[in-house]
Formats: structure tokens, sequence, C-alpha cells
């Protein structure tokens, strides 16, 4: 093989668009720009970000304001008292024990009892937080609190 028979592969390179020259070319006159408007003109079309005159989306969304403490946030999964009445009198209720019943859903980074609702029975609670009348609620029976 000799260096002038060497040929490229078939669809291997495109021919360039040439516009401008002439009607019988298909790209002449306007050069396939269509007529008039914005994107015929040198230099014309809009920017990818233009939303056609509508209020763009950065000005639609709210501005940040404030101090946002999300970063140290601590999410507790939340137990009413009213639920602790599945367990028996004396039993001690953990987060784990809460997790079996299938009270707690998903765990989070602890486990916090409310006071809605009447509590039954005399129970030794375990958990990261108690609201102060789930803690009065508790004792007024007999119960104690453990902040673990």
């Amino acid at each position: 093989m000799k260096l002038e028979q060497l040929k490229k592969n078939a669809g291997a390179t495109k021919t360039r668009k040439r516009v401008g020259r002439g009607v019988g070319s298909g790209l002449g006159k306007t050069s396939g720009r269509g007529h008039k408007g914005q994107k015929a003109r040198s230099g014309g079309g809009v920017k990818p970000w233009f939303e056609g005159g509508q209020t763009p989306l950065f000005r639609r969304i709210p501005k940040k304001r404030g101090f946002s403490n999300a970063r140290f946030k601590i999410s507790y999964g939340i137990i009413n008292v009213e639920e602790l009445n599945v367990f028996p009198d004396e039993t001690v209720v953990t987060p784990t024990l809460l997790k079996e019943k299938k009270l707690l859903k998903k765990q989070l980074a602890g486990v916090k009892i409310l006071g809605y609702g009447k509590l039954e029975k005399k129970l030794t609670v375990k958990a990261h937080a108690f609201s102060t009348v789930a803690r009065q609620k508790i004792e007024d029976l007999g119960g104690k609190i453990e902040v673990i």
C-alpha cells in the first residue's frame, strides 16, 4: 500500500455546511435562518436561561433570610403517652422495645415522649427527652423516668 492510496473510512468525515452560496445549494439567500426575527440576526437568539419574558426562576424563588440550624438539628421519634398503654404494668420501656412493637417507624437521633392522651399503666420509661406533661403523667401513676 502506498501513501497516495490511503482513504478515510466511509462516513468518517462529514462535509462542512457551506451556507450563503446560492439558491441552488439549498442554503442560499437566508442561509437556513428563515425570514427576519431575532434568531435570523447576527448575534441574535436568547440565552438558555431566558424564559420568554416571564419572571425568571431565580427571582420567583424566595430569598433565604435569617439563621438555619439545620446542620445541628436533633430530630426525635415522637411517642405519645397513650401509646405506652400497649405494655403491661412494671415494664421497662426502652427505644429498642418501642422499635420491636413497631411504635417507632424509623431510627432518628432519639426518642421523645409527649403527654397526649391518658396513661393507665405504671411504667419505667427510658427515652432521650420528655415533655413536662408526659413526665408528670408517668410519675403520677408511680412510674419512673430515665433520660438516656
